[in-house]
């Protein structure tokens, strides 16, 4: 048995988040056949994920706040904490903090068989796909 060594908290990139977001690492794989990764994530209000997807699914336990989650047929779900959220392999999605909360969840992966395939990030979620208005028209600069 060992005590892990703590990581700093890291802002996550703008390439894919859109506001402010940070990410303290809980645990990452310490051998080849490991795969789970677990961390703690913060959202300031309004904050969120570009579109992205995990190779094996992801499950996403909110301790704090509102969090919405999207999927690309235009579902939006609140979650609130004690509550925990799995979204399948493959699934495109989002995660966010509602606005005027901050968020926070335990978001729990596991590793694909290509690592760098683990988590497939795609396009920044526009304020209409945040908002729920799938249909609404969407001008170039409402991220």
């Amino acid at each position: 048995m060992n005590i892990e060594p703590a990581s700093p908290t890291v802002k996550n990139p703008p390439e894919q988040f859109a506001g402010d977001v940070w990410v303290d690492m809980i645990a990452t794989p310490n051998t080849a056949d490991q795969r789970m990764s677990v961390a703690i994530v913060r959202f300031a209000p309004g904050a969120r994920t570009a579109w992205h997807s995990h190779a094996r699914g992801q499950y996403l336990r909110v301790t704090q706040g509102v969090a919405r989650f999207g999927t690309r047929d235009g579902q939006i779900i609140e979650v609130h904490p004690g509550q925990t959220l799995y979204t399948p392999p493959g699934q495109d999605h989002w995660h966010a903090a509602a606005s005027g909360f901050f968020m926070e969840h335990i978001a729990m992966f596991e590793a694909g068989d290509d690592p760098a395939t683990s988590t497939v990030w795609k396009e920044h979620v526009t304020n209409a796909e945040y908002q729920g208005l799938a249909d609404a028209e969407v001008d170039g600069g409402d991220r």
